[in-house]
């Protein structure tokens, strides 16, 4: 059965991202929340950083009442298209690639604490320079 409501893609909604000119999605629900920017309890940068995306996360994070969800049909102008909606890709994190044998280990290690052997010699000669000189 065919929607009733208007449908946006999200290249539509992102366009409306001035303080005059705000749409916001939730839940797959386009609403137009321009003349709600000064009431915002939250105020009206909370909005603004919520066009274009997908505000569904951070709407459900701020834990809004049950009169706000009411509020909220005040504003409804018609749906997401969810074919419009791109996938952020996923982060890739790399690692870098350890060495495999524990002699290659340790050399790392030491070069990258070099101050620890440097530091062991330097007492070491300080001391025998003391004990040679008492004799």
């Amino acid at each position: 059965m065919p929607t009733l409501t208007k449908i946006y893609s999200m290249e539509e909604v992102a366009a409306h991202n001035k303080q005059d000119d705000c749409w916001i999605v939730i839940d797959g629900k386009v609403y137009d929340v321009t003349s709600y920017m000064d009431e915002h309890p939250g105020g009206d940068d909370v909005l603004l950083a919520a066009t274009g995306k997908d505000a569904t996360d951070d709407f459900e994070d701020a834990g809004h009442s049950k009169t706000a969800r009411e509020l909220m049909e005040d504003y409804f102008i018609g749906e997401l298209d969810e074919d419009s909606v791109q996938e952020i890709p996923e982060l890739k994190i790399y690692k870098k690639e350890e060495p495999k044998d524990s002699v290659q280990k340790l050399v790392d290690l030491t070069k990258q604490y070099w101050v620890v052997p440097v530091s062991v010699i330097t007492i070491s000669v300080a001391v025998s320079v003391l004990f040679s000189r008492k004799k």
